[in-house]
């Protein structure tokens, strides 16, 4: 099969925008479409993370079949995806540890960063989904692959709904999606522990956005990738192949908003319906991708965007690496970052247009190297 231009194209979409909604000039001043919703509800930032779960799935789907006719035997497959899931788990604790705060004369990289260490985050889910999603494909037909898809939402909400659980003062809940308080909430704090999660002030249960449970969940967003892939490898990019994604694309999004008064769209509890409205809202983007890039042939605007697929890991580890540089150099008592933002940024425009300008530029800079790399038909894959 030739290479299909959308899967690279949203591959690198949802890495370009990842990177731009994570590193505004001041977290105080961004416009609302580049946050992500206080809570429930929905906004275009919050269609990123599972945009990217999504592709991934698509290129599970097709590049296990090209692997399964090269390497016929299991074994070596399923090294192969454990070694892929525990790199993608150990960048993510690298990016987590690379930090030292150079203003604080009495901060400890060994007590406040390595003995409070968060130990999930973007890299270590797409690790775990990667590790949960893949061997479905080497063991389970395509029917068994879609039953475990169900499973993973029927599942998820079953347990979160019925299943109750108790704080330190003995108070019972059951059913719910609060912040702080729900059983996802609840299992990792018992797992990880205040200190080692990312919303350490939450109540009743510090908890984690990339928490244990709501992988779960998260493996049916990239085992509906899957079923997308499938349908390219069967149909190719033809008009039945786009036929097929846009009306289970609006299914699925229907479907989403329907059952949503009764399980609310969150992105921090990566619920059911905003499970299946993402599903679909990226089954509509990879429809009109095909249609313009593989059938129409319109390919020029995107190349930018195929340059930061073709290493989108890459692309996402430098950025966090430079983010992480830029608050470690301390410039008159600031981050760099800070003086930056209020230095050369601020006096050009309003503070929130300032910020975004701001990510625009940081943006590029994260772009160069990698645009350097694909010049040199350099691609690093994990």
């Amino acid at each position: 099969m030739n290479r299909i231009a959308a899967i690279d194209v949203m591959r690198g979409l949802t890495i370009v925008l990842m990177v731009l909604v994570n590193n505004p000039g001041s977290w105080g001043s961004v416009y609302w479409p580049l946050l992500h919703a206080k809570w429930h509800g929905l906004t275009p930032t919050d269609l990123v993370f599972p945009f990217f779960v999504f592709i991934m799935g698509v290129a599970v789907a097709i590049s296990l079949r090209k692997h399964d006719k090269e390497v016929p035997s299991v074994l070596p497959q399923l090294q192969s995806i454990a070694k892929r899931s525990v790199i993608l788990f150990g960048l993510g604790l690298l990016l987590t540890l690379f930090y030292v705060n150079t203003l604080d004369a009495n901060y400890s990289w060994l007590h406040d960063k390595l003995y409070k260490v968060r130990v999930m985050g973007v890299l270590q889910r797409l690790g775990l989904v990667y590790l949960l999603t893949a061997p479905l494909l080497i063991f389970l037909s395509q029917k068994g692959q879609r039953f475990v898809l169900v499973g993973c939402l029927l599942g998820y909400w079953t347990v979160m709904t019925f299943v109750p659980y108790s704080d330190e003062q003995g108070n019972v809940y059951q059913g719910m999606w609060a912040y702080g308080n729900s059983v996802a909430a609840w299992l990792d704090n018992a797992v990880f522990g205040q200190n080692h999660v990312y919303y350490r002030t939450a109540s009743p249960f510090p908890f984690d956005p990339e928490g244990l449970l709501s992988t779960v969940p998260a493996v049916a967003s990239c085992l509906f990738g899957v079923v997308a892939g499938q349908w390219i490898l069967a149909g190719g990019c033809g008009w039945q192949t786009v036929k097929k994604l846009l009306v289970y694309g609006i299914a699925l999004l229907a479907l989403g908003i329907v059952i949503s008064p009764w399980v609310p769209v969150n992105k921090a509890l990566w619920s059911p319906s905003y499970t299946i409205i993402t599903a679909g809202l990226a089954m509509l983007l990879l429809a009109g991708l095909m249609i313009v890039l593989d059938i129409q042939q319109h390919r020029r605007w995107a190349k930018p965007f195929m340059i930061a697929g073709a290493n989108s890991i890459v692309f996402f580890m430098l950025s966090g690496l430079i983010a992480r540089i830029f608050q470690m150099i301390a410039v008159d008592d600031m981050t760099f970052k800070s003086w930056l933002y209020k230095q050369v940024f601020l006096p050009l425009a309003s503070p929130h247009s300032a910020s975004l300008l701001f990510a625009v530029c940081f943006l590029i800079v994260c772009f160069l190297p990698v645009w350097w790399l694909y010049n040199k038909r350099i691609f690093v894959s994990i």
